[in-house]
């Protein structure tokens, strides 16, 4: 992600995820943006990924960075409202997610904020390579179009999430690994 301007008048929040273990939680979601090219111009990929299980559970791909844009993404992912009440949410200080729109999202589905401290992209390092994932094994060949884009993110994010193993996830998909831990919530 290209270095955001962080020096808004906006709320920041602290950065939580430096608490001991809270990392792990099962109900920490990282976001992050990055840009994609196509032949029609500079896009921007809007990523929320589930800390403990690496799947992308929300994205939105748009010709803006504008807060409506980015909100999409977190949208998407607390739908099935697997991540209300206890989750904490981590991004950057980018002006997106200080925005009002996207922190009365996450309030309205009573999630807490948490964010980088400042430009230290290490702090917000799982959404990073999640994104240098995608563009590095997946994005690879560049669109004519922003719906032929569209339709390969939407396409790269499946296999992604359905069939790429991860080492961190003791060589299991990132889908394998999110939904035992979502059959263990509904057991509990």
């Amino acid at each position: 992600m290209p270095l955001q301007f962080s020096k808004h008048w906006m709320k920041k929040h602290p950065n939580l995820l430096k608490e001991e273990g809270l990392h792990d939680a099962e109900h920490v979601l990282v976001s992050d943006i990055t840009y994609l090219e196509s032949d029609q111009g500079v896009h921007y990929l809007s990523l929320v990924t589930d800390a403990a299980s690496r799947k992308i559970v929300g994205h939105h791909l748009s010709t803006d960075m504008k807060a409506e844009s980015v909100v999409k993404a977190l949208k998407m992912a607390v739908k099935d409202k697997r991540y209300s009440a206890n989750a904490v949410h981590h991004s950057d200080r980018g002006s997106q997610y200080c925005s009002a729109v996207y922190q009365d999202e996450l309030q309205a589905n009573h999630i807490q904020p948490s964010m980088t401290d400042g430009y230290d992209c290490y702090q917000n390092a799982l959404a990073e390579r999640v994104n240098g994932i995608l563009k590095q094994e997946f994005l690879l060949y560049r669109c004519k179009t922003l719906e032929e884009l569209k339709r390969l993110v939407r396409e790269s994010i499946a296999i992604y999430n359905e069939m790429r193993p991860h080492l961190s996830l003791d060589m299991e998909t990132p889908n394998q690994v999110h939904n035992r831990k979502g059959q263990l919530l509904e057991l509990a």
